[in-house]
């Protein structure tokens, strides 16, 4: 009996082994949709510190739904292939605890340039948006429009001339021919283009809109790939883009979901750069204001906070901040336990939770946000344990005008219009892997 336990354990040993170290070119286990889901994914015992069942927990309600009518968009009848079971592969077991692993390359199925059209492109986040389309090769940006700037000539894009023009609704109304609308417009703005571009003809014209006035809506599809199943992203028509300081809090605390004391609740202290306080003059974005100073805001019920908590499905408490610095967000996240766990432990779960994320990077110390600046990606680390082993410190940073805006609503232009998940992407200047 001994000597058959003794094998045994060398041969779980040696699977254990061979999960940890499976080649990284090696393909992921897909496996079959079951009659009663879309995606399926390994048993609980393949993901021991992050299970799907828990990251239900915190995906977001179905967002828009194609209807059965005949699409009038050539690039979504194009695709066949986003309606086609996933292929299915032998191997017998996980070479990841992601339960939502990137789709990357794995989503391209359209290989003809999409016409886009930018609303509201005076501001940060549009011009941070513009950068990104210039290098994307099959973004075809065809309309800027800006009050502001109407008849000046677009910088900062090289593959056509474009003059930014003052879209007015019955505009937008008569422009059947894009396929993709981005709505760069402040909270309580967008919906007269957005009912305008219903009413063009094109029902499958993708909108994407970067304020917060659909991320409740139902008929939307929240757009955060990291957590929100990439399948109804890929599907979705009517995108709402994530809140700056939402996507990197709730990056910063879903893997503890299943560890979290319900009789208490997680207290995130947001810090962010002036940027996010937008282009129009206020004392948020006033240097001499700033200096020497922090200012904090909308100490309670800040529409992130409700976002962040209708999102993860628990409660949260968020307290924002502006700093002198102009663009980056640093979070410090208190997180309730309810078991003891180290520091370790912690960091495990997040690197298992999101393995093979090229734009979530899990650390040991705390991030910066001098490090995150200019990048695309979410850095987490710090993962302080209190002396009890009940509450966590969790630091996460974010650039509130890429990650937390612009490359986002690029990540999920990509995925809804047939292109790779990551393409147009600086990944070199994004946040990369766990280390």
């Amino acid at each position: 009996m001994l000597s058959l336990r003794s094998s045994s354990a060398a041969v779980a040993r040696g699977c254990q082994l061979a999960r940890r170290h499976a080649p990284e070119s090696s393909p992921r286990t897909i496996l079959p949709a079951s009659s009663t889901s879309r995606r399926h994914y390994a048993s609980p015992s393949d993901y021991p510190l992050s299970t799907p069942s828990t990251v239900d927990q915190f995906l977001s309600k179905d967002g828009s739904k194609r209807s059965g009518a005949q699409s009038s968009n050539i690039l979504r009848d194009m695709r066949p292939s986003r309606r086609q079971p996933l292929q299915t592969f032998s191997r017998p077991y996980a070479t990841t605890t992601n339960p939502n692993p990137p789709y990357g390359a794995k989503n391209s199925s359209n290989s003809r340039p999409a016409k886009v059209a930018l609303i509201g492109a005076r501001g940060y986040t549009g011009q941070a948006l513009i950068n990104l389309l210039n290098g994307h090769p099959n973004m075809d940006l065809r309309h800027v429009s800006s009050r502001e700037l109407a008849g000046q000539k677009l910088k900062g894009y090289e593959k056509r001339y474009i003059i930014y023009e003052n879209l007015s609704v019955e505009d937008v109304r008569k422009m059947p021919d894009i396929d993709c609308w981005v709505m760069a417009l402040p909270n309580g703005v967008a919906k007269p283009w957005i009912d305008a571009i219903k009413e063009n003809g094109n029902n499958e014209s993708l909108i994407i809109d970067l304020s917060a006035d659909y991320r409740f809506d139902p008929e939307w599809t929240y757009g955060l790939p990291e957590l929100v199943d990439r399948s109804k992203i890929a599907k979705a028509i009517r995108i709402s883009n994530p809140g700056c300081y939402a996507t990197a809090a709730q990056i910063g605390i879903a893997p503890l979901i299943p560890y979290m004391d319900s009789n208490s609740y997680p207290v995130i202290m947001g810090v962010s750069g002036y940027s996010g306080a937008g282009t129009k003059p206020s004392p948020k974005n006033n240097i001499e204001n700033l200096t020497n100073n922090l200012i904090p805001y909308s100490l309670t019920d800040h529409i992130h906070e409700k976002e962040i908590s209708s999102q993860l499905g628990k409660e949260v408490a968020f307290i924002p901040h502006v700093a002198v610095w102009f663009q980056g967000i640093h979070h410090s996240i208190n997180i309730p336990l309810n078991k003891t766990l180290t520091s370790r432990d912690i960091r495990n779960l997040y690197q298992e939770r999101y393995e093979g994320e090229p734009l979530v990077k899990v650390v040991g110390e705390s991030p910066l946000v001098k490090n995150i600046a200019g990048t695309h990606g979410v850095e987490v680390g710090g993962f302080g344990v209190h002396s009890s082993g009940k509450r966590v410190v969790v630091n996460a940073t974010i650039d509130n005008l890429l990650k937390g805006a612009a490359t986002q609503a690029l990540q999920n232009m990509n995925l809804a219009l047939g292109y790779a998940e990551f393409e147009g992407v600086p990944l070199k200047a994004a946040s990369s892997g766990a280390t």
